[in-house]
């Protein structure tokens, strides 16, 4: 039987390279926030192009032949209690609009895994710098420009929780799920 395409084992073409699908880290939020993230990204963000849930992306391309090793890691780092994030502000993309968190935890976090996973490191992954949730992008600036207004004029500073690890394999638009990691 020919193995899964959906697996991140599965040997298949990503970016003109053929081999096993790139690896996804996301944070997971509690299910008050990430609900709240998901009904916007479904209001705002393109309909063809949205094959996500609203996410928190870490790292976006580890290499998939490490799936254990990614694995392994994220188990280790999970042993860690739950911690609040701020959602601080709407931040205007120029073809899109994301909503800004930031957590002393998450930052020593994120720091701890890129040192692990250095050697595998895309230059993206290198750059990492403000986690964020995009609730809109690749639409015209004018239309990006018209939510952002609306959402800061509403704009509310809150604080979420931080409730674990997710990891994906990514398939071309659509991600499927290899496993989650959750604190405490």
């Amino acid at each position: 039987m020919p193995p899964d395409p959906r697996s991140a084992r599965a040997g298949t073409r990503h970016g003109g390279l053929t081999g096993p699908a790139p690896l996804i880290v996301t944070l997971l939020l509690d299910d008050g926030a990430q609900g709240r993230f998901d009904r916007l990204r479904a209001a705002h963000f393109p309909a063809e192009r949205n094959h996500l849930q609203a996410h928190v992306t870490l790292f976006h391309a580890l290499p998939g032949e490490h799936l254990p090793d990614v694995s392994r890691e994220l188990a280790e780092v999970a042993d860690r209690a739950p911690f609040d994030v701020a959602v601080t502000r709407v931040r205007f993309l120029g073809r899109g609009v994301a909503i800004d968190l930031d957590a002393p935890e998450l930052t020593a976090l994120r720091r701890d895994l890129a040192a692990a996973f250095d050697p595998w490191l895309t230059r993206q992954d290198r750059q990492w710098s403000r986690p964020h949730v995009t609730v809109q992008n690749k639409v015209e600036p004018d239309v990006a420009r018209a939510l952002y207004e609306e959402l800061s004029a509403s704009f509310v500073p809150e604080t979420v929780t931080a409730r674990g690890l997710g990891l994906w394999t990514y398939l071309g638009g659509p991600w499927s799920p290899e496993g989650e990691f959750a604190f405490g």
